[in-house]
């Protein structure tokens, strides 16, 4: 994996640089070493390439299992660090990978909405990454990405989007019991929304309108 990487990044960052107005934010947030489950909004197919661009460190992907069924893709994406999830749902196998990334001290990439969202705005998540972090111990950093609605267009090079990556500072769910209810669990999920929600314009927040403090909310 580690050559494909590194030369697929370095072959986005050109991309970006070149055609886009690429902005990062609080890159200085990312823990150069140790384990970490890094959570974003998604709205579009290139927002994976671009944060793994912007993060400066190695991270494996949580990427929909359709974007597997082929050779080449499937080559592809496992290059890119990326492994096969079910939508709408983490299977044991699936835990079982994202515990074996996290115990060999690298970072971990999830979108917790499962899918992109087509209005750009957040949508209630799934209830796997809270699970993941609380599993394993570990901090999670929330990216908010904006601007990347505009890639859907096939003439966006033209017009050279302005492209925010905007990375928070880590924080840690707590909790005193393992065997959490499904209440309680969703109430985990719902903070890791609003910690990226703060990271975004407020035309993002959608779901979580309302709920975000406005002094941490990005302009």
């Amino acid at each position: 994996m580690p050559w494909f990487y590194y030369v697929s990044i370095i072959m986005i960052k050109i991309v970006l640089v070149l055609f886009t107005n690429w902005q990062i934010r609080g890159k200085e947030n990312v823990p150069s070493e140790g384990a970490l489950v890094v959570v974003a909004n998604h709205v579009s197919m290139a927002d994976p390439p671009i944060l793994g661009a912007s993060l400066g460190r190695l991270a494996w992907f949580m990427a929909k299992q359709e974007l597997f069924n082929s050779r080449f893709s499937n080559y592809i994406m496992r290059g890119f660090g990326a492994f096969p999830v079910r939508r709408q749902r983490l299977d044991r196998a699936v835990l079982r990978c994202a515990d074996q990334v996290l115990a060999q001290g690298l970072a971990l990439a999830i979108f917790p909405e499962g899918t992109r969202s087509l209005d750009a705005k957040l949508r209630p998540p799934l209830m796997g990454t809270a699970r993941i972090a609380l599993g394993n111990s570990v901090s999670i950093v929330p990216v908010g990405i904006s601007g990347t609605v505009e890639l859907r267009s096939f003439v966006w090079w033209l017009r050279r989007p302005r492209i925010i990556v905007n990375i928070g500072k880590p924080f840690s769910l707590s909790s005193v019991d393992a065997r959490l209810t499904k209440a309680e669990r969703a109430e985990l999920a719902d903070t890791i929304m609003i910690r990226i929600a703060e990271l975004l314009p407020l035309e993002y927040h959608g779901y979580y309108a309302g709920q975000v403090n406005r002094d941490a909310a990005e302009d």
